[in-house]
């Protein structure tokens, strides 16, 4: 707790209820955040009451806050603006901060008589033209590439007019990927209508420059010059075939981001599709620490466009985010025109979104050595179930007997997504005898967290010292209400929930107190459920059948006059097996603790006497 709470909020009552920012500065006088305010009293005092509905990042941030500075905005934008252009300025540890560390590239256009076009990563000429930066140099790269093949542009080290017809053509002219400018034979002029074609390109001008082709074609096929016709056939039919490689395309042209989230804990990935004339021209991704929300988003988009040299006229979310109105007033004067964000619903939007979230999902999960699929399952069940936190630390429990006896229990762990088997564990009902499912769920669960209670301040990771994220029970409603009841005297909130079986017994729903929410329509969740319900079964099972089988071993040696239950335990954990004791000498079973020489005698002739050679083979 930081010791100056009470200093801090006494201060922070006394702000004016108008719109500002504020900035929190530690011990050293160091600014470690920056927020906006509509109303700057009740925001800031927020921060310094009770700490139980904030995150972990932000008790953090509070319990290093030695004093606060705060400027008055005459306006709720004023104040957005200005926080972006602080937290750009300060760099805050505990913002949100996008450090874009993948560089700027260029387009290169030289001043040469026979200009040459190259994607560069750096101005490196100043008798050039260079068109950027742009943040991607892979799709600088690619475009440039891609415009050279297309109108067929020299990409060697030549320089014309010095080099002309100074050797043989390259490959290139031979694969018809080039004009052949060094034989000669190619106009000046055409050449230069052959690289604007090819900056209008660039630029994203795509249709207009099918459309100029086509009327050049048709005039050239008017007035007979069928070879220029062919030429400019060639480079119609390269465009659109490039067009159609590109898998991800949209309905329309006009230029749009796409932003999805993804989250595991507080790690938080943001995935960026970018689009432009209605093709896919680049994507981004960034980790970010905190909680995924619609005031993190707001932060992500200030800072993003904050650094970029282009704005879109159309920015698509996964979810809202806080104060869209003003961010959206914010980008349309750095676009200078209309600039709309939205959530969409149905139709093309969702399936961007959806796209860029299975790529959030993907780079979170390379970044955490998972696969994008268990974190997708672990957030999409977190949503589904209505869960404060990401259930990364799941464990469940099945309870398996025979006709009431030899009741068992199994524990299982999942971690991030994966069984941790390490965290097993069994359970033997202690506190009954016969079939009561509801009771022994009850007594397992209670000798669980009293485990807890003992063990919560040794800072285990794993096993009885740490407290599960979510319990699955393999059971439905009735297992669910007894399991809460355990929990009750605890006081412990760990959400609980059943997993119901159809009569097929196959995975169907999640039970909880108040019904059934189906899984069956959510493939992630369903795929993981399952694997729990059928893991801790399997677990369970096989606990049951282990126990069972050494209780009806146990049972023959109790028959031996002299040998009770423990005994019988006692020479089962020296000797294995019923064969290995029915092999051992009198010397050998003497060993056993509370086996005699007389025991012992009766034990080997038990099995190896002539009167019980009906036993042979047990």
């Amino acid at each position: 707790m930081n010791p100056k709470m009470k200093i801090l909020r006494e201060k922070a009552m006394k702000l004016p209820l108008t719109p500002g920012v504020y900035i929190m500065k530690n011990a050293k006088g160091k600014i470690i955040y920056i927020g906006k305010a509509k109303k700057l009293k009740n925001r800031v005092s927020q921060y310094f009451g009770s700490q139980n509905g904030h995150s972990l990042k932000v008790r953090k941030m509070v319990e290093n806050v030695d004093d606060f500075d705060y400027i008055l905005c005459d306006s709720e934008f004023e104040a957005l603006v200005l926080e972006a252009s602080l937290i750009k300025q300060n760099m805050p540890k505990y913002n949100i901060l996008l450090k874009d560390d993948k560089g700027y590239s260029y387009i290169k256009v030289t001043n040469d008589p026979y200009r040459k076009i190259s994607a560069v990563l750096q101005k490196d000429d100043s008798n050039s033209q260079f068109i950027g930066p742009f943040t991607s140099s892979y799709s600088v790269k690619q475009s440039v590439d891609e415009a050279n093949k297309i109108f067929k542009l020299p990409q060697c080290n030549k320089v014309f007019p010095r080099d002309f017809k100074k050797g043989r053509p390259c490959l290139n002219f031979h694969i018809d990927r080039c004009m052949g400018v060094c034989t000669g034979k190619i106009p000046q002029s055409e050449y230069e209508e052959s690289v604007n074609e090819a900056l209008k390109f660039l630029e994203g001008d795509v249709s207009s420059v099918i459309k100029s082709l086509e009327k050049k074609m048709q005039t050239a096929s008017e007035n007979l010059q069928f070879e220029a016709a062919a030429r400019f056939r060639d480079k119609i039919n390269a465009i659109k075939n490039m067009q159609s490689k590109q898998k991800v395309v949209t309905e329309t042209d006009e230029s749009k981001d796409v932003f999805a989230v993804a989250s595991n804990g507080d790690d938080v990935c943001v995935a960026v599709l970018r689009f432009n004339g209605g093709r896919l021209c680049d994507s981004e991704h960034f980790f970010l620490d905190g909680e995924a929300n619609g005031a993190m988003r707001t932060d992500f988009l200030m800072q993003y466009y904050g650094m970029r040299n282009s704005v879109p006229k159309k920015v698509i979310l996964d979810e809202m985010c806080d104060d869209s109105e003003l961010v959206e007033q914010y980008l349309t004067e750095l676009l200078g025109k209309k600039c709309t964000i939205a959530v969409p619903s149905r139709g093309e939007g969702v399936r961007l979104v959806n796209m860029c979230r299975e790529n959030a999902f993907e780079k979170l999960a390379q970044k955490k050595g998972r696969k994008g699929t268990e974190i997708r399952a672990l957030e999409e069940l977190k949503t589904l179930l209505g869960l404060e936190n990401t259930p990364e630390y799941i464990e469940s429990y099945d309870i398996s007997h025979t006709a009431g006896a030899d009741n068992v229990a199994g524990m299982i762990v999942f971690k991030n997504g994966r069984p941790l088997k390490r965290a097993y564990r069994t359970f033997a009902i202690k506190s009954f005898t016969g079939q009561d499912d509801y009771g022994s769920m009850r007594e397992v669960l209670t000798r669980r967290f009293n485990e807890y209670l003992l063990k919560r301040d040794d800072g285990e990771e794993e096993g009885f010292g740490k407290l599960p994220d979510l319990i699955l029970l393999d059971g439905g409603i009735g297992q669910v209400n007894a399991v809460k009841e355990a929990l009750m005297p605890f006081n412990l909130d760990v959400p609980v929930f059943g997993m119901v079986k159809d009569n097929k017994h196959r995975t169907r729903a999640i039970a909880q107190g108040g019904g059934e929410i189906t899984i069956n329509d959510n493939r992630s969740v369903f795929t993981l459920v399952s694997e729990i319900q059928e893991e801790v079964h399997r677990f369970s099972i096989g606990y049951h059948r282990k126990k069972h089988a050494k209780s009806g071993l146990t049972l023959s040696l109790t028959q031996i006059n002299g040998i009770g239950e423990q005994k019988a335990k006692a020479l089962f954990k020296e000797f294995k097996t019923i064969k290995a004791i029915k092999n051992a000498g009198v010397e050998d079973l003497q060993r056993v603790k509370g086996i005699n020489k007389d025991l012992a005698e009766k034990i080997y002739l038990y099995y190896n006497g002539a009167e019980n050679e009906e036993y042979g083979n047990f």
